[in-house]
């Protein structure tokens, strides 16, 4: 059984149902896993030359994109963020398209045309990132009206960071969800700095969970750093959706471990608070209920996994001059 297929962490009794249990466990963390690690070599390569552009990274907030994307049907849709890369894996765009997209290559998942920010593959779901703060609040009332209209009984889930609920964008998008009861899940990335500005300075609401109330659509606050806290309350929202009860909005309390972009050196944020996020690691928190042989195996296999993207994005072509206009409408 995939971990999509799974309606609830708990499971029957007996020996099969535990294999099971384990295997979706360990099937999380190594989903996590790829995220970080995916990360780490991007990051390695940007200061290496060999990526172009800029990096909006993701690694602390891994058990929000993981736990959200499991619940997730390969037919349902997500929209993103500038900080797309966590994303584009947890819903299912390869290792391999991901990386020759971040190289500008027309093996990538946008055909070399995205680039980092706006990574995205509409064949497992996703839409091709949207860069501007709050920019797929409003797209995402789009994706949900077409599949109420259409009847179908698909979700469209749209991640976007507190900073963005200061935009119009937020609450135009989330009145119309309320009142049209599309079926979406908001999913709010609170990592408490837009940029290098801390949440409260700019809004006197200490959660966006609050926000939520005034359009009538329920909100939960959860744990960011515990994937399967993310996953049981998307479970939740998800389930309502399909039956046409409207949006839900949960806030994930995270904590980005990078600077906002490569180019931020993190000298707003103090070495205690700092400390304090990272002992509660997503890959800490989770990877405490397995064994360490299965993440040394696990490990293993995401090095492996990420050579050959590398590898690939390396000998993958750039695109002709001439296919820059492909798939432009005006």
């Amino acid at each position: 059984m995939t971990p999509s297929k799974r309606a609830e962490a708990d499971l029957p009794g007996g020996a099969s149902a535990q294999a099971d249990t384990a295997a979706w466990v360990e099937a999380l963390y190594r989903g996590m896993l790829l995220i970080r690690r995916f990360e780490e070599r991007v990051y390695r390569l940007f200061l290496e030359g060999e990526i172009p552009g800029t990096l909006h990274q993701y690694h602390g907030q891994e058990a929000v994109a993981v736990g959200v994307c499991d619940v997730l049907r390969p037919d349902d849709w997500i929209t993103s963020t500038h900080r797309p890369h966590g994303h584009a894996l947890a819903k299912g765009v390869s290792a391999r398209a991901a990386m020759a997209e971040l190289y500008g290559k027309r093996t990538g998942c946008c055909a070399g045309k995205g680039g980092s920010m706006h990574l995205g593959d509409p064949s497992v779901g996703m839409l091709p990132a949207i860069a501007i703060v709050g920019g797929g609040n409003t797209v995402v009332t789009g994706l949900g009206l077409a599949m109420k209209l259409r009847k179908s009984d698909q979700v469209a889930a749209c991640f976007f960071g507190e900073g963005a609920t200061n935009e119009g964008a937020f609450h135009e998008g989330l009145n119309f969800a309320a009142v049209e009861r599309l079926p979406i899940v908001l999913v709010c990335e609170n990592n408490l700095y837009g940029a290098s500005t801390p949440y409260h300075r700019v809004s006197l609401v200490p959660d966006v969970a609050e926000r939520a109330k005034a359009y009538g659509v329920p909100a939960r606050i959860v744990d960011g750093m515990d994937v399967l806290a993310v996953r049981a309350a998307t479970a939740e929202a998800v389930a309502s959706a399909r039956t046409g009860a409207g949006p839900t909005l949960i806030e994930c309390k995270t904590y980005r471990f990078t600077g906002h972009s490569r180019s931020d050196a993190c000298d707003y944020r103090t070495d205690d608070e700092e400390a304090e996020w990272a002992a509660r690691d997503p890959l800490l928190v989770h990877g405490a209920r397995l064994e360490q042989e299965a993440i040394e195996q696990l490990e293993a296999g995401v090095r492996a996994e990420l050579d050959d993207a590398v590898e690939f994005a390396r000998s993958s072509p750039l695109p002709e001059p001439h296919e820059a206009l492909d798939g432009v409408y005006a």
